[in-house]
């Protein structure tokens, strides 16, 4: 009669030493291609935050509109792009393009912000362009890790002014002008320095 062998001992333990080892492998693989996509999510998140933050400050700085607007108390005038302290915001402007599809009874012109706070940078817009003590701004969250941003204005050729309006100017020209050009740009804590230069639209 023939018998049936069955492994030995030895055997097994070989078996499962292999597979141990290759198990090992396994899991090691996959976790470094689960850490590499994790990784990567997060970076195309990141370029996606820097790339919508860059757009809404293009489209805004592009659409600069020369209307200066009322302060809170009704008492004077803000100029239409503005980098004042007293506006408590890095940069304030008036910009046109603001759709409005369902026909509502508000301007076209839009008021907007831009503001640091903790390392974040915040748009805010308001929806009156003359707004009073009650009137709320809605913010939105543009990018974190913001170091700084910074603002350089050009008028003539290479002709650069780090603030607006320009100083020594007549007030009501203050009021309405508009640079050439805006030079942005961001302070990032991963990124470094980004820097755009956007062209203001005539």
């Amino acid at each position: 009669m023939n018998r049936s062998r069955g492994f030995t001992l030895i055997e097994v333990l070989v078996a499962m030493a292999v597979f141990a080892v290759l198990a090992a492998f396994s899991y090691g693989t996959l976790s470094q291609t689960l850490l590499s996509a994790e990784i990567l999510s997060e970076r195309m998140d990141r370029l996606q935050a820097l790339q919508r933050t860059m757009r809404m400050l293009n489209d805004d700085l592009q659409q600069l509109a020369p209307r200066a607007v009322r302060d809170e108390l009704g008492d004077n005038f803000r100029p239409a792009l503005d980098t004042g302290f007293q506006s408590g915001f890095a940069l304030e402007l008036t910009r046109g393009g603001w759709n409005n599809p369902i026909v509502l009874p508000r301007s076209t012109l839009q008021r907007v912000g831009y503001r640091i706070e903790e390392e974040e940078l915040t748009r805010y817009h308001w929806y009156s362009l003359d707004r009073t003590l009650n009137n709320e701004p809605a913010s939105l969250l543009l990018l974190d890790g913001v170091e700084g941003i910074e603002f350089r204005f050009l008028m003539g050729e290479d002709d650069f002014s780090d603030q607006w309006p320009l100083p020594d100017r007549p007030q009501e020209l203050s009021l309405r002008e508009r640079p050439r050009a805006v030079e942005v740009t961001l302070l990032l804590a991963d990124e470094g320095e980004i820097r755009r230069l956007i062209e203001i639209a005539p």
